[in-house]
């Protein structure tokens, strides 16, 4: 049962789903809230803030990118997206907006709750302890800017580190293309995406094992990239 029985607030107009929901969460010790609209669902969020949201994009009173836009306006509580919507134009659009991450229906119970406690480690984590990253055999010490594989330093260019950095920052949360590559290399090469796909290139190649089946930088299809957390 997770300490202090976090608070998901669930915006679903599909009874079935919230069922699913209600008994799934409930029955790992998560309080659950519901709402059925994106004005009900504000209001809830304003009125008892929850530590993560579950939001289905198909809302009868407005799309979910508006919600998740509203939302940012006042809060970084984490938002996990769960939709029918399985485009990649679809994820990119949630993810640019706010979003931390994005389940196409139907998923399992068992990623459901992986993914929701990375989101939740990811929002509680202290400054002090996300000095340090660590998942399997990576470290990156962000302070002293040092990154370890198996025990063994692996030196990085000021840009793969910038990069390493970012997604370390972030781990567990789906990176688009143009979020990293406004934040690596500015507003300027948000759309140059050739840069993104070099470096990352090079970064699997000093920290993976297998750069080809990679463990670490995981790739999410036409979407961005993310750097896999312990769950």
């Amino acid at each position: 049962m997770p300490p202090n029985a976090p608070t998901v607030l669930a915006i679903e107009d599909e009874a079935q789903i919230r069922r699913f929901l209600r008994a799934t969460l409930g029955s790992e010790g998560y309080t659950l809230l519901e709402a059925e609209t994106g004005e009900q669902a504000l209001t809830e969020a304003a009125s008892y803030p929850p530590d993560l949201i579950l939001l289905d994009l198909g809302l009868p009173d407005m799309d979910g990118l508006e919600v998740i836009r509203r939302l940012r306006q006042w809060t970084s509580v984490p938002v996990i997206i769960i939709s029918a919507r399985g485009q990649e134009q679809d994820k990119v659009a949630a993810l640019d907006a706010g979003a931390d991450d994005y389940l196409t229906k139907p998923f399992g119970v068992a990623e459901l709750m992986a993914r929701i406690r990375v989101a939740l480690r990811h929002a509680n984590r202290t400054e002090d302890e996300s000095a340090v990253f660590e998942s399997g055999d990576l470290k990156v010490d962000l302070a002293r800017r040092l990154v370890f594989v198996g025990g063994q330093e692996v030196h990085l260019t000021p840009i793969e580190f910038k990069l390493l950095a970012l997604l370390a920052k972030h781990a567990g949360k789906v990176l688009t293309h143009r979020q990293v590559l406004k934040e690596v290399w500015g507003p300027n090469y948000a759309d140059d995406s050739h840069y993104l796909r070099v470096f990352v290139h090079q970064l699997r190649h000093k920290i993976e094992a297998d750069p080809a089946q990679p463990k670490h930088l995981i790739t999410e299809a036409g979407v961005g990239y993310r750097l896999r957390a312990q769950t």
